[in-house]
């Protein structure tokens, strides 16, 4: 058996992406017990770090990325699973220090598994993948939280993004009134079909502005960190929560303790690599119910291993928009 993947190589000097050739001898030196057959992965923003390195992802070398995967079990020492199961990897640091799922197969713990949710393809999976796990996480914590429609406005930044599109079309499915900043204006067509009602420019929110600032969201999903979820923060009603899952502006938060003391709000941090296993069923039961698979098609790009790395460049370079599945076959 060989499998085709995506090889991420690097020395003192030099780094280098390639398309090679896997033996199974070498794929089962990872630490795992189950042998699956890939049939789609995709491709994430930590992916793209990875695959152009741009970031600290990956920790050790070789690598193969791919924190996504959803295919067939060949075989497994588990007593959860069995051959012809279908199954969904998300995170685990798969592509960080364990070979991850850009391509054909991948040898993983079953512990990291969870069976394909009834109704949803391999290839509807991963269309959702680990951005839109995420986003049904974020979702989850805003309802337990107790916000409801009838709060007002839930702020989506990043909204062209993979976290963004879905957690749109969840929120959307469920009657909330919504906001999307975004740089990409001209993408408001798009963000519109998925459901949003109102537009901002995520450069307003960039910059460092007072600790406290008009009352304006009820909730809001927040993938940029920095100076923007400081803002988003002061900007947030009393008693709301913000969910902080990325930090595409930057790590640090510039912030003040102000508008958590003075307005009582919730500034939640969303994990969606080491969640435990009874969240991650719940949060794909959640998608399987109220996402509309069909919508998916429109934020979805099926592409194949040997178009990542270019594509991988533009999302770095925040050129795209939606989810980039990979159908490792091709």
């Amino acid at each position: 058996m060989l499998s085709k993947a995506i090889f991420l190589e690097k020395t003192e000097n030099d780094f280098s992406c390639s398309i090679q050739h896997i033996t199974e001898e070498n794929l089962l030196q990872q630490t795992g017990d189950t042998l699956i057959q890939i049939q789609f992965s995709s491709l994430n923003y930590k992916d793209a770090l990875a695959i152009t390195n741009s970031g600290p992802i990956v920790r050790q070398w070789p690598m193969v990325p791919g924190i996504d995967g959803a295919g067939t079990i060949i075989r497994s020492s588990s007593e959860h699973f069995k051959a012809g199961d279908r199954v969904i990897l998300n995170g685990w640091g798969c592509g960080e220090t364990h070979w991850g799922c850009l391509s054909q197969y991948a040898y993983l713990k079953s512990d990291w598994l969870i069976p394909l949710p009834a109704g949803l393809s391999t290839q509807q999976a991963m269309m959702i993948g680990t951005a839109g796990y995420t986003a049904a996480l974020c979702v989850q914590r805003i309802i337990k939280h107790g916000i409801t429609p009838e709060h007002g406005n839930i702020l989506i930044t990043g909204a062209t993004g993979g976290v963004g599109s879905v957690a749109i079309m969840l929120l959307a499915q469920l009657g909330y009134t919504l906001t999307a900043a975004t740089s990409k204006i001209s993408n408001t067509d798009y963000l519109q079909q998925l459901g949003v009602h109102h537009f901002i420019d995520s450069k307003t929110l960039a910059s460092a502005e007072k600790p406290l600032q008009k009352q304006q969201w009820a909730a809001a999903i927040d993938v940029l960190g920095s100076h923007s979820l400081a803002n988003i923060c002061a900007q947030t009603q009393y008693g709301g929560i913000v969910t902080a899952c990325g930090l595409a502006q930057g790590i640090d938060l510039p912030a003040t303790v102000a508008p958590f003391i003075l307005r009582g709000i919730t500034l939640a941090g969303i994990d969606s690599v080491m969640a435990p296993y009874s969240q991650r069923i719940a949060a794909w039961d959640f998608l399987a119910k109220y996402l509309n698979t069909q919508q998916l098609q429109h934020i979805a790009h099926t592409i194949s291993l040997n178009e990542c790395p270019e594509t991988a460049q533009d999302i770095i370079k925040g050129k795209i928009r939606g989810r980039f599945i990979v159908d490792v076959n091709l």
